[in-house]
């Protein structure tokens, strides 16, 4: 950290060492910290108007893309590479200043390594001479409680020396330096002693060295503890008025800004001036100075800005008018397309009543029957999940013909042994049919002359003549003999009779 902060308190003591003030030296540190970064802050305030161009389109992909919140950043990504825009350009430069803060603070609060590059050895002589302790406890700047604490450290081996808490220990011991005790310092530290000397904190009547406090009337009322007090204060007002003057540089003609933006902006309004106010009564008053500063260099800074960036201003004040005109425009075609939308369905329902609407799902056309594709495996059950190896293998392919054709095969083989169960009730009553025959012929050799007179009379008898019947089945033929057979008996009886 040492070797990081060293050029820096090598420019801070350089400043010191030229004009032998100590707040000018930070002013002037500020102001070389400003006019470094002032280039980067000038290319982050053409980002942001870059930015704002590129808002109408934003405000169409945001539209478009509103529900897909992943499609919508990739394609605002994409959008920032086109247009070689870098979104937190804008943002990053603005956290600098509290960067460099923080390693002045390092530089402040350990004067004696940084401005005079004494050892934690050579300092810790140097406090011993003056009885730092003492003084420290007596004088309020640390409790007898801390100084316990930090004396017990030591000796149980976890700090080298009292000075190496982080506090601002090493401030108050610089600040006992004077020009009666410089001489035997110099000498006790021997050939380093040439790097020591009385270091002035004074600036405008206000020792830089010590901390404002709110009950500044507990030190008296006089212009060092007064305007102790007011630094942090004036530090507040300054911040707030550099926000103001950075807003207005940025602000479009008219233009209406983001809801996000616009909460951002809020949010830093009151963010800055509290933590501007909160640093004046935490740390020496020095760091309020350089604040104040660096304040006052941002108002300069955002004016040059301006004047230079006046053309991009200019060209992003008509982008947002064009903006605005189109979004306008856009809106008044929606509502026009709306009613236009409306008006003809409302002519369509005039016309379209006491009609008869026809149902959708009746079909409007004659349908096509197309053949079974019938192609590949499992052609009535083929899905885009279906595969052939799951249970075992693939099922055979049997076609629905060949199914049809084995059900009727097996119909007639049922029918077949149904027909030759049949079989023996036929020959029976064709044997019952036969023996009335046989015993009929020796009636008729008896009376020979009336025969033909039978012959004769059979054919006037028509209706026992045997019907024809259709063959569908053998079962069928066997009945029909039968009934054939039942008929044909009567017109014996009627012979004999006739013989007799």
């Amino acid at each position: 950290m040492g070797i990081f902060l060293m050029p820096f308190a090598l420019l801070l003591k350089f400043f010191y060492d030229f004009f032998q003030s100590y707040g000018i030296a930070l002013i002037l540190f500020a102001l070389i910290i400003k006019l470094v970064l002032f280039p980067f802050s000038l290319k982050g305030k053409r980002s942001m108007i870059q930015m704002n161009l590129l808002s109408g389109k934003m405000q169409q992909l945001q539209k478009q893309y509103g529900k897909d919140r992943e499609r919508y950043n990739l394609e605002v990504q994409k959008l920032y590479e086109k247009e070689k825009v870098n979104p937190m350009s804008g943002c990053l430069w603005s956290f600098i200043p509290i960067l460099f803060l923080m390693v002045l603070y390092g530089i402040i609060r350990e004067p004696l390594t940084y401005f005079m590059g004494l050892t934690m050895e050579q300092i810790q002589l140097i406090a011993q001479e003056l009885d730092w302790q003492t003084v420290a406890v007596s004088s309020g700047w640390v409790t007898p409680a801390a100084m316990e604490k930090l004396v017990q450290q030591v000796a149980d081996g976890k700090l080298t020396s009292v000075f190496q808490n982080g506090a601002y220990n090493q401030m108050y011991l610089a600040s006992m330096i004077n020009p009666d005790n410089l001489a035997a310092l110099q000498a006790l530290l021997g050939d380093a002693g040439s790097k020591l000397f009385v270091m002035d904190f004074s600036f405008l009547g206000i020792n830089l060295a010590n901390i404002p406090k709110w009950n500044f009337w507990t030190a008296g009322f006089s212009w060092a503890s007064i305007g102790l007090f007011l630094l942090p204060l004036v530090s507040v007002g300054i911040s707030l008025l550099s926000m103001q003057v950075s807003l207005k540089t940025n602000q479009m003609n008219n233009q209406a800004q983001d809801e996000t933006m616009a909460k951002t902006n809020r949010t830093m309004m009151i963010m800055m001036p509290l933590m501007s106010l909160w640093i004046g009564f935490t740390v020496p008053a020095g760091l309020s100075v350089y604040w104040i500063a660096q304040y006052i260099f941002t108002i300069f800074q955002e004016i040059i800005c301006g004047k230079l960036l006046k053309k991009d201003y200019e060209a992003a004040r008509a982008a947002a008018a064009e903006r605005e005109r189109q979004e306008k425009e856009g809106e008044k075609r929606r509502k026009e397309e709306a009613r236009l939308e409306r008006q003809r369905r409302l002519e369509e329902e005039k016309k379209n009543r006491g009609k008869k609407h026809v149902k959708k799902d009746e079909p409007t056309e004659p349908g096509v029957n197309k053949d079974d594709s019938r192609i590949g495996i499992r052609a009535y059950a083929r899905g885009r999940a279906y595969i052939p190896e799951r249970f075992g293998g693939v099922t055979e392919y049997r076609d629905m013909s060949d199914l049809l054709q084995a059900e009727i095969d097996a119909e007639q083989q049922k029918k077949g042994k149904k027909n030759k169960k049949a079989a023996p009730a036929q020959e029976k009553k064709e044997e019952t049919a036969q023996k009335p025959e046989t015993e009929a012929l020796p009636k008729q050799e008896t009376a020979p002359a009336e025969q033909p007179a039978v012959q004769q009379s059979a054919p006037e008898i028509p209706e026992e003549q045997p019907v024809p019947v259709q063959e569908p089945a053998e079962t069928e033929e066997v009945e029909v003999e039968v009934e054939q057979i039942e008929v044909e008996l009567p017109e014996e009886e009627d012979d004999k009779k006739e013989g007799v």
